[in-house]
């Protein structure tokens, strides 16, 4: 259902100085600039196409801006991997740690590559996803199931529980549509991605989900 998260730190230390004087300095904002564009190449260069993966480095931090003229010693890139196997996971740890150090020594700086697995891949176990899903269709129809969606890049602490036992991750549409005036519909009240200040969650879904439970529950132990 969706992938594994980790995060990955990478410190970049150079030589600090004067921006006036940037020869005498080896800057870490330069040797960072390049890491941000190379390590990209690792999904491109270093993953089957028919997989997936997603390197995002998700903030920076360097000097300070009040300093104009002043080029840092040190930075750090923050970001996450996005990956669906173990063997993925070591080969872009792998590449990243070579990559960076690679690329801070031509300039003669340093780069260390500190790779934390966060949250594992979440996989629903056949039996358990199947029952839930047949339980959906009794209650909205086989019409309003999607059976095989595509899995997320996103991730989920639920995965740590499919690892100590069988289940299943569902998800419940809860996006309003309205028509576009075309014969069509668009996305309406609550259909916003996540992490948009205009989310917002649709409570006449709550019903149905509390239904949906009942209805797994009643599935799995039923009165004799």
């Amino acid at each position: 259902m969706m992938a594994a998260a980790d995060r990955i730190t990478i410190e970049v230390t150079g030589k600090g100085g004067h921006g006036a004087h940037a020869y005498l300095t080896v800057d870490p904002i330069l040797v960072a600039g390049h890491i941000i564009t190379a390590v990209q190449s690792i999904v491109s260069r270093n993953v089957k196409a028919m997989d997936r993966a997603v390197i995002s480095i998700c903030a920076i931090q360097a000097g300070d801006l009040g300093a104009m003229s002043v080029v840092p010693d040190h930075a750090t890139l923050v970001g996450t991997v996005r990956t669906f196997k173990p063997e993925m996971q070591d080969t872009i740890e792998r590449r990243l740690v070579v990559l960076c150090a690679g690329i801070a020594e031509a300039f003669g700086a340093t780069a260390t590559v500190k790779y934390e697995r966060i949250y594992a891949v979440t996989i629903n176990t056949p039996a358990e996803y199947s029952m839930a899903v047949d339980v959906a269709e009794q209650l909205v129809g086989a019409h309003n199931v999607v059976r095989n969606l595509e899995p997320s890049m996103g991730s989920e602490d639920f995965s740590f529980m499919l690892k100590a036992k069988p289940g299943a991750y569902l998800r419940l549409g809860q996006g309003e549509q309205i028509s576009d005036g075309l014969g069509g519909f668009t996305g309406g009240v609550g259909s916003r991605f996540l992490r948009n200040s205009c989310y917002d969650f649709n409570d006449a879904v709550l019903p149905l989900g509390s239904t949906l439970f009942a209805g797994i529950v009643e599935r799995s132990m039923p009165l004799i």
